[in-house]
């Protein structure tokens, strides 16, 4: 079991390193150009989560997310101590992904975050943006858990763009995010709003997926 959770804190931490120096990488070589700092950032993002997932995947599942787990434990697939031990993992993990992307920058490692992200378009924002992300897990763990990786890359890549927010749907992601004044930070003030609407979303998803899945009645049979 301490490999999953060390593979959940690898991965989560690499995940946030990709998500904040990407941002800082893109910022940098293109200040005067957000579109391209942001498809920097998408870009790198989703490939990192493709290769993580690949690989640690058959080690922990790969969730790296606490909304993922969360959402595995009401399903019955984890324990209520795994499930913590997961959730603990991630969260530092994640921070130390936040001070490892300054750390390469030669930036502070820690830095309460200034960029402001709130109000009503924020929070729905990120209640789809992880209503999309649990719901392309769940559903594709029953239909295609070969392509998961690709699935979940292909959606948060997709959701940079089309989400407002550009796509935290993560509460981990968004507590350490929080630790950063660079082009992915958000202040602290905003993260518990952020976090409240991706529990929202991932409630909402366990009951889209719930009855998206029921199985099919079957037929009665024939009388002779």
């Amino acid at each position: 079991m301490q490999r999953a959770w060390l593979a959940e804190g690898l991965g989560t931490s690499l995940l946030l390193a990709t998500v904040v120096g990407s941002g800082i990488m893109g910022q940098a070589l293109s200040p005067d150009n957000l579109a391209v700092a942001l498809l920097a950032n998408a870009a790198a993002t989703a490939g990192a989560l493709y290769v993580l997932v690949t690989v640690l995947g058959p080690i922990s599942g790969a969730h790296f997310n606490p909304a993922v787990t969360l959402a595995m434990r009401l399903q019955g697939s984890l324990d209520t101590r795994t499930a913590a031990a997961y959730v603990l993992a991630q969260c530092a993990g994640a921070l130390a992904g936040v001070m490892l992307a300054h750390a390469m920058f030669d930036l502070p490692l820690l830095q309460p975050g200034v960029r402001a992200r709130t109000g009503s378009a924020q929070w729905l924002s990120e209640g789809v943006a992880t209503f999309g992300l649990l719901l392309t897990i769940l559903l594709g763990l029953r239909h295609r858990a070969q392509a998961i990786p690709a699935l979940v890359a292909g959606y948060i890549f997709a959701a940079y763009w089309f989400i407002a927010s550009t796509s935290f749907a993560n509460p981990a992601v968004t507590l350490a995010r929080a630790l950063t004044q660079t082009f992915a930070g958000i202040r602290p003030l905003d993260a518990p709003a952020f976090i409240a609407a991706q529990l929202l979303g991932t409630a909402l998803a366990l009951l889209a997926a719930r009855t998206l899945l029921v199985p099919a009645a079957t037929p009665s049979p024939e009388p002779p």
